[in-house]
């Protein structure tokens, strides 16, 4: 079953459908699902973005020159924004591990790989970011943050990895889908295959630029096909362009790709902005 595009778990439904309906959105309430995604998500969120507002306004500052004492207090503010999103994010090991035994059941293979194997790492990041939050706080002096800050930041990309993966899988599958239902509008039509591209042969050896036409009308075709898709399909869109600026913080932190805090701070409050657009659209937010 498709919905916004995505393929979803199959579920059989019997005759007490609508009970089983709301006895689930009672277990979700009663083990704290809603209430924490209304308490502690959004204001993790909110905290989320005003740090990385706070990392793209001290960029600004240095670079046209404020005085060292603003600067001060701008990384100052972010450094307790940090703390204090540690502290919110002291329980997600937990849900991320529950994310991942509900995501052990999709009925899609590699659907049900790349989300569990990102659920877990997400568990292992988290993991790491309250061993930091303990070091930080002063609970456990002795940790080595560094290290254990290199750790989290490698989970956090490999999830991230996953969930690119993923996107990549979930637009597959769309392409191929419009692609084979423009097909057969095409011959219901009585176009025939002189119009169509995926029919059309290589260039003629000997042609001076006989295969570079073809191959540049075909990717132009790909790629307006995936642009109508993403605009068809806004949750994917949106998860697409989240993950993606996300990749720019491990990515820098790890060293595999310095692009300087100012970038590192406006993907990270471009990505925060969306999270919490899906968080107050359900709707928006790509499933499962």
């Amino acid at each position: 079953m498709v919905r916004y595009g995505c393929i979803q778990e199959d579920r059989e439904w019997s005759q007490t459908g609508n009970r089983e309906v709301i006895t689930c959105l009672l277990e979700d309430f009663l083990r704290g699902r809603l209430g924490r995604s209304l308490y502690l998500t959004l204001p993790g969120l909110s905290s989320r973005a005003a740090q990385y507002a706070c990392s793209l306004l001290g960029h600004a500052l240095q670079k046209h020159g404020a005085s060292p004492e603003l600067q001060k207090q701008i990384r100052q503010l972010e450094s307790h924004l940090s703390l204090g999103r540690k502290l919110l994010r002291l329980g997600n090991s937990a849900d991320a591990l529950e994310s991942a035994k509900r995501a052990v059941h999709l009925s899609d293979v590699v659907l049900r790989f790349c989300i569990t194997v990102s659920h877990l790492n997400r568990a292992l990041y988290f993991a790491c970011d309250n061993v930091l939050w303990a070091g930080k706080s002063g609970l456990a002096p002795r940790v080595d943050q560094e290290k254990w800050a290199q750790r989290s930041f490698r989970y956090y990309l490999f999830s991230l990895i996953m969930n690119l993966s993923r996107d990549a899988y979930e637009i597959r599958l769309l392409m191929e889908q419009e692609s084979s239902a423009c097909s057969r509008r095409v011959k219901g039509s009585g176009g025939g295959a002189p119009g169509g591209i995926e029919n059309a042969g290589p260039g003629v050896p000997g042609t001076p630029g006989g295969g570079l036409p073809h191959l540049a009308l075909k990717l132009q075709l790909r790629v307006l096909l995936l642009a109508r898709i993403l605009r068809g399909h806004p949750p994917l869109l949106l998860d697409v362009v989240r993950n993606a600026c996300d990749l720019f913080i491990p990515l820098d932190k790890l060293g595999l790709w310095r692009c300087g805090p100012g970038i590192v701070g406006l993907c990270g409050l471009v990505s925060s902005i969306l999270s919490i657009l899906t968080l107050i659209c359900p709707w928006l937010r790509l499933k499962p």
